[in-house]
């Protein structure tokens, strides 16, 4: 019952889903009539398994069963929100319930721990992770290995050698298998603050408890890198021995890191005892092992420490796979860009090539530092070993080098695919014109769009529209317009960009017949784009002085297309610009020709466009608004057919013919002196309605 229950309610959310919790996912609720039926077991099957990657949702049934009649969560409860919570990694709402979960002392799972934890290091929300491990230190065997290590490697690497040294106290009090990447790290980046031979004590206490899951040559490194990072050689050269005594032999690669200090020290007689002793005592390194120690590196976002530990590798020329090189390349280049172009300068050295998504990614990093040198020299380094076979990898590099403006280097690109017959097509066109007219190089650009053409490459919507685009900026409009009848001889409907930058451009350059022919050609191309358009196209008229062609315009396109914000644009922009006998006179004919369409125009509007000071002390002193009136009650029968008869946004000249009685301190109508003192104010001041207009008018006037 209890699971059916759960599955019904979850449906219910699901079908009714929007992006996060609403008032109307209560309202289903309530009306499916589940209220009292609810149960923790209930809730918490609702959102495990069924709202597990819909966290909002999940949060909001949560917080919704909490405000119902006799019910209280439970841990069960607790558990299915926070895993769905760790999942989507919502760490400030993780916050929030941990401290509930806390003040509570709720219990839960370790098995939540653990996903809890291993989201927060994730996250590097190390400093949350290792306030809920100190909560749970005491199930740390349960919380499991894995989640514990991580938590450790991850302190260690922040720098948080403190809280670090916390976890691996608590991980060996209470049994907790120790691994490669968890101790490794761990001993490495503490070889600054510790003395070597605490760093070799703690080396002793794992292997008391258990050493099983380290592997001990991969620590020797870690350790003896650390070392010697921090210039003590000395120290390293001692460890190499006293590492071996522990079961943690030294392979090549370690002899060779603390060689090469030694070396910039300028110790040669230590370098040469050192390679003596790597001769005699050394192993090769099993490049599997660094192979899974660096891709879990890279899975845990340690790339400080892949970075470092394939910088050993490569730079002593060790085994090392193409996939992981790969790997280094791609995750690398986000934080060092030169490590990274050092790893791929290694690979094509091997005869290797790196895949076109390494590519991708170290490219797209390079752009976001700003790196466009280096861009150049991984274009230079993949052409001397001729990478680029196929016109997708030409393209990859030529928008990235466009991208970064090197343009002279892109079109030696194009030069290039020309030669091999791979192209180029109009991607490859598109992304160098786009880059010329960026660096304002216009006169290149329209070569390049000749050659285009010449080669048989025709251009598409993009292409015309950069250039067009670019024309009109520069105000070339001849070259704009000629380039547009280019494109729809080819058969390109122009878009809502195209006409836009050729309406602007042709209003700057005041050739208004051009610019209606062009506004004509949108028209019968698609009413709706021509709509979408009409804005843009009125205030680019205005801003040129071309009011009146605009009010003809609308006149005309009201019936076919309805233009009311246009008309509103035009309003706004006359009455701000002063015009207001053309904005009384546009305003009379909406009057006349649309009268539904006064409804949109705001009541106020009328009273925006008064220039006269008379007018203004008639409605400053003896306006009274429709509401009001409204309100008071005080509205006649007459009253009412006279709202019948003129639109509700005309009230703010209706105000005028309402005037205040001093003695009975109530609204009267105007006499008929006053009416006709007002038809006076209104024919100076708005020039508003016509003859049958006032006429209707007349009647309700006066009483």
């Amino acid at each position: 019952m209890q699971a059916e229950l759960a599955s019904l309610i979850s449906r219910t959310l699901l079908v009714a889903s929007s992006r996060g919790w609403t008032p109307s996912h209560e309202k289903t609720l309530h009306q499916l009539g589940c209220r009292h039926s609810l149960t923790p077991v209930v809730v918490a099957r609702v959102i495990d398994p069924f709202l597990l990657n819909q966290h909002s949702l999940a949060s909001g049934f949560f917080n919704w069963a909490s405000q119902q009649p006799g019910f209280s969560h439970t841990s069960d409860t607790y558990q299915s929100l926070l895993k769905s919570l760790a999942i989507s990694r919502q760490f400030n709402s993780i916050d929030k319930l941990l401290k509930q979960i806390r003040a509570q002392r709720v219990s839960l799972h370790p098995r939540v721990y653990r996903s809890v934890i291993t989201s927060l290091v994730a996250g590097r929300r190390t400093h949350t992770a290792f306030s809920l491990f100190r909560d749970v230190a005491s199930i740390a065997p349960e919380v499991g290995p894995e989640a514990c290590n991580s938590l450790l490697a991850a302190l260690a690497s922040d720098g948080n050698v403190k809280s670090a040294r916390n976890v691996f106290d608590e991980m060996l009090k209470r049994g907790v298998r120790l691994s490669t990447i968890g101790f490794g790290v761990f001993v490495w980046r503490i070889c600054g603050k510790m003395e070597l031979v605490e760093i070799l004590g703690l080396i002793d206490d794992v292997k008391k408890v258990d050493f099983s899951g380290v592997n001990g040559s991969v620590v020797a490194l870690l350790v003896v890198h650390g070392l010697c990072t921090e210039l003590r050689a000395n120290d390293a050269m001692f460890a190499l021995e006293e590492l071996r005594k522990r079961e943690c032999k030294p392979d090549f690669m370690a002899y060779r890191v603390v060689a090469e200090t030694l070396r910039q020290m300028g110790c040669v007689v230590d370098v040469n005892m050192v390679l003596k002793r790597k001769r005699k005592l050394g192993v090769a390194p099993r490049a599997s092992d660094y192979r899974e120690l660096i891709l879990q590196f890279v899975t845990e976002r340690h790339l400080c420490e892949a970075k470092d530990l394939g910088d050993v590798i490569v730079s002593g020329d060790f085994p090392i796979d193409g996939d992981v090189l790969n790997v280094l390349i791609g995750s690398v280049s986000s934080s060092n860009p030169a490590c990274a172009i050092s790893f791929l300068r290694f690979m094509l050295e091997k005869e290797r090539s790196p895949t076109l998504l390494t590519v991708i990614n170290l490219c797209e990093n390079l752009c976001k530092h700003g790196k466009g040198e280096e861009l150049v020299v991984v274009f230079q380094l993949l052409s001397m070993k001729e990478y680029f076979r196929n016109l997708d990898s030409y393209n990859v590099m030529v928008s990235y080098l466009c991208k970064v403006g090197r343009v002279k280097e892109a079109y030696q690109l194009l030069q290039e695919m020309k030669k091999k017959g791979l192209g180029p097509d109009v991607s490859s066109y598109n992304y160098l014109l786009e880059a010329c007219c960026r660096e304002d190089l216009v006169r290149p650009a329209k070569r390049l769009w000749d050659e285009m053409f010449a080669i048989g490459c025709c251009g598409n919507l993009e292409s015309f529209n950069i250039l067009i685009n670019k024309f009109c900026e520069v105000d070339q409009v001849e070259d704009a317009y000629h380039l547009f009848n280019q494109m729809t001889m080819n058969g390109l409907e122009p878009n809502e960009s195209t006409y836009k930058s050729l309406l602007q451009s042709i209003c700057r350059a005041k050739n208004v017949e051009l610019a209606f022919e062009i506004f004509n050609k949108a028209i019968e191309q698609d009413e709706g784009l021509a709509k979408a358009l009409l804005n843009t196209f009125v205030l680019c008229l205005c801003k040129e002085g071309f009011l009146l062609p605009v009010s003809q315009l609308l006149r005309e396109l009201t019936c076919r297309i309805g233009c009311v914000e246009s008309h509103l644009t035009f309003l706004r922009y006359l009455a701000d610009a002063g015009q207001h006998s053309l904005a009384c006179k546009h305003l009379q004919w909406i009057a006349d020709e649309s009268p539904e369409m006064l409804h949109t125009i705001p009541p106020e509007f009328a009273t925006s466009l008064s220039s006269s000071e008379k007018m203004d002390m008639l409605l400053s002193k003896f306006s009274f608004t429709r509401n009001t009136l409204n309100q008071r009650g005080e509205h006649s029968e007459c009253d009412s057919a006279f709202w019948q008869v003129v639109p509700s946004p005309i009230c703010t000249v209706y105000d005028v013919l309402v005037f205040w009685d001093d003695q009975q301190d109530r609204p009267r109508h105007s006499t008929n002196h006053e009416w006709n003192n007002t038809l006076q104010v209104i024919d100076e001041s708005f020039c508003l309605f016509s003859t049958s207009t006032r006429a209707a008018w007349m009647p309700f006037g006066c009483r």
